[in-house]
């Protein structure tokens, strides 16, 4: 079974970041201090999302960005229900006012 500690201090976790950013390996980080080499990674990586670095990943978006694209998918969503709610509505007040012969598909 893995060993578990409580989490790092968030100044530990700053000073580690700040110590990878002024050039040092995170794999003798990993050597000289406890955590691992992918969890500074990981450390740094955090930070530089959350501070709208993305030199290293051009492609990622900030949390910002990644918050109003899941508003902006869920909006979508609603509209697209809403849209066929009333296509489906048009269609049978069309067909109940005889303006669409009843065999129509209805879509």
């Amino acid at each position: 079974m893995p060993k578990t500690r409580p989490p790092y201090a968030p100044e530990f976790r700053r000073q580690i970041i700040d110590l990878v950013r002024a050039g040092r390996d995170p794999d003798d980080l990993a050597r000289e201090f406890e955590p691992t080499a992918q969890s500074i990674r990981n450390w740094v990586a955090q930070a530089d999302r959350s501070a709208g670095r993305q030199e290293d990943r051009p492609d990622s978006v900030s949390r910002s960005e990644r918050d109003e694209l899941i508003k902006l998918r869920r909006e979508v969503r609603q509209l697209r229900l809403e849209r066929d709610i009333l296509s489906k509505a048009a269609a049978w007040f069309a067909r109940e006012t005889g303006t669409i012969p009843s065999g129509s598909s209805g879509s």
